[in-house]
Parts: C-alpha cells; sequence; structure tokens
C-alpha cells in the first residue's frame, strides 16, 4: 500500500501524522510512504529524517492525496483537503463529526474510507488514540489556565499555589477520565486547591484510592457543579462522550454566578465544547471573554508541545495503521473489531451511530458495511 503523509494546514497545527520511525515500519512491512515536503517541521522531522527512512518526499499535498491509497494524519481534513479525497480511499485521522456536519457531509461525497482515530476502542473499553492526546491536553490544561488567570490576560490574578499566607487557586475539574484525571494531577502539583466531579461512583472510589488526598473528589451533580463552580478561579470541562458532542454543563446565565476574571478552560472543544459559551479558539488568539469569565478553548491544544504529542501519538496509531496497510481496511476491521469502531463513514454512508443522532443523518453499521463484502 502507498501511505500519504500530508503537512497539516489547520491554523497553528505543528504536528505531523507520521513519524519517521513510523514510516520505517511501514516500509520494512512492505509498504511505500510519501511526505509531503516539510510536514515534520513542526514536530522537529527534517526532510532528511524521512528520506534516511525510505520514504519518499513529495513537492505538494495535491500529489500525495492522489497517489497515496491511504491518508494519514492528525486534524480533521480541512476543506481544501477534503476536495482531494477519492472514492476507495482510507483516511485515518482524528475526525470529530459530531459538531461538524459540512466535514461529514465533503467526506459522505468524496466516497471516501474514513476511520476516526477518537472512536477506535481497545478491550477494556478504552480509546486507546485519543488516550495520549487526552493527556497531554489534561495536563497542559492547568498550565494554560494558569496563564489565562494572569491579570495581563483578563484573568483575576491568582497564582495556582497561593504563597505563604495567600490561599492557593481553586479548580474544578468537570470530568474524571483520562483528560480529567490528568489535569488534577498538574494542577495539584502546581500547589492548587482541586475538586474533580464524575457521575460515575466506580470512577470516584479509583481516584480517590489512588490519588488520596492529593486532590479531592465529588459526585456531579447540577447543584454540586453549581455549588463548585461560583468559587472557582478555573474550571477545567473535561467531559467526553465517543463520538458525540459534548453535553453543556454550564450555561451562560452561570457565568453571572462566577468570579469576574475566572477562567474556563474546555478541553471538549473538538467535540463542540462542554460550556454553552464556547467557541473554538486557536494558538494564535486563545482567549475571549464572555460576560467577566475568561475562556480558552484552543482545539488542538496539543499542537503546542507538537513534538511530545506527535512522537506519542504515533506510538498509538502504528499497530493500526499498520494493520490497515498490511491487510487493507476491511479485512483489518472484520477481524479487530475495535478497530471497527473507528469507521466512521464509507463510500458515502455514514457508520458511527453517535454522528448520526448528533447530526440528524441516517447510518448503516459498521458491522453491516464490513461484512458486506
Amino acid at each position: 500500500m502507498k501511505i500519504g503523509c500530508p503537512k497539516e494546514i489547520k491554523p497553528q497545527e505543528f504536528r505531523v501524522g507520521l513519524t519517521p520511525n513510523a514510516a520505517r515500519e511501514a516500509i520494512a512491512h512492505g509498504h511505500q510512504v510519501i511526505v509531503e515536503t516539510g510536514a515534520g517541521d513542526g514536530s522537529g522531522f527534517s526532510n532528511d529524517d524521512y528520506l534516511a527512512a525510505g520514504a519518499k518526499i513529495i513537492e505538494t499535498a495535491a500529489e500525495v492525496f492522489a497517489q497515496a491509497d491511504m491518508i494519514v494524519k492528525v486534524k480533521e481534513p480541512q476543506a481544501s483537503e477534503r476536495k482531494m479525497l477519492r472514492e476507495g480511499q482510507v483516511l485515518f485521522t482524528y475526525l470529530h463529526l459530531a459538531p461538524d456536519p459540512d466535514q461529514t457531509h465533503d467526506l459522505l461525497a468524496s466516497g471516501c474510507t474514513a476511520i476516526a482515530y477518537e472512536t477506535v476502542t481497545d478491550a477494556k473499553g478504552g480509546l486507546p488514540l485519543l488516550a495520549p492526546m487526552s493527556e497531554v491536553a489534561g495536563r497542559l490544561a492547568p498550565q494554560v489556565g494558569a496563564w489565562t488567570l494572569q491579570k495581563a490576560n483578563g484573568g483575576r490574578g491568582v497564582l495556582m499555589g497561593g504563597v505563604p499566607g495567600v490561599g492557593p487557586a481553586k479548580v474544578v475539574v468537570i470530568g474524571g477520565g483520562v483528560v480529567g484525571t490528568h489535569a488534577a494531577r498538574i494542577a495539584a502539583g502546581m500547589g492548587a486547591d482541586v475538586t474533580v466531579l464524575d457521575r460515575s461512583l466506580p470512577r470516584l472510589r479509583y481516584l480517590d484510592d489512588t490519588f488520596g488526598h492529593v486532590f479531592k473528589n465529588r459526585y456531579s451533580t447540577a447543584g454540586a457543579t453549581a455549588e463548585l463552580i461560583a468559587d472557582a478561579d478555573m474550571v477545567v470541562g473535561a467531559v467526553l462522550i465517543p463520538g458525540a458532542a459534548a453535553p453543556k454543563l454550564i450555561s451562560r446565565a452561570q457565568l453571572a454566578d462566577m468570579k469576574p476574571g475566572a477562567a474556563l478552560v474546555d478541553v471538549a472543544i473538538d467535540q463542540g465544547g462542554c460550556f454553552e459559551t464556547s467557541r473554538a479558539t486557536t494558538h494564535a488568539d486563545p482567549i475571549f471573554e464572555v460576560d467577566g469569565i475568561m475562556h480558552y478553548c484552543v482545539a488542538n491544544m496539543p499542537g503546542a508541545v507538537a513534538r511530545t504529542s506527535t512522537i506519542a501519538l504515533g506510538n498509538a496509531t502504528l499497530p493500526y495503521m499498520l494493520d490497515i496497510a498490511d491487510k487493507g481496511w476491511r479485512k483489518a476491521c472484520l477481524e479487530d473489531p475495535h478497530l471497527r469502531n473507528g469507521l466512521n463513514i464509507h463510500a458515502g454512508k455514514l457508520t458511527y451511530e453517535a454522528v448520526s443522532q448528533s447530526l440528524g443523518i441516517d447510518f448503516l453499521p459498521a458491522d453491516q458495511v464490513v461484512l458486506a463484502a
């Protein structure tokens, strides 16, 4: 199979879908790898690194899309890229279709087979291709939130760990999954007073058993959320429903109950955001204010630490990419039900129920699509 890796073109996206080591592995399996010139620059990988791995450097994205059997990316294809996809071509990347009807319709029209990193599952019920970026985003959230809290950025002017005689920032993390756990750990490590909210009692027990008094936890109800955010300096939104739009957990009306200059960090913005007032921003202009509350809603947070993120993502995606290349997407999905859960679109058909529910588009279950041939 010919595997193509174009340069990411989403604003301030510095990651790359394929590392030189991944290219080397694919070539060792008998595949060809073509990489757009400069694709790895933002992550610290030069054209020479890819050439040394045995890949071929291609001058334009159009050539990569035209030649490749499978396109491997990081972010969802942008409008100009979607026009270059074709019937029978495999797209393997993050998609986040539920809040993005334009992308969904374009991918359906292209006839391609689109497998989304964020809906591939594992035997433990986890999301192995989302997890590494969730870990990165979770660890970044208190860091960017602390920056947002600085007075020069419109924040309350509160130091995360306080100083002797002055209390620390109060941080509320909504969601105790991968993002929330990592956010809570880092925020607590910065000296903040941290509380995690979650609706799963087993998860709360796990957090309590594992982290003890490093941070507190509460069962998530509307009342508990309202109580905690009213006293919070920072709120991290870390709730995920796989493949679906994120639930809105804080309304605009509730902003009036928060402290002026408090920071909302919406890590769920890729899935539409979990605050009513959230809208996607970029690293170039990450913060906006609504009713006196500062919002940090960068849609590709891990891109800020592109080298770490690229290597972490590559470690996770490599086995699946090789499986698709070695066997073809259909056989790979037939043999691996967890990879099959990543199938979102095939030949003009939507194949993921949560996206169907979010966008009101009919879907054909992935099992039927895979078994059809």
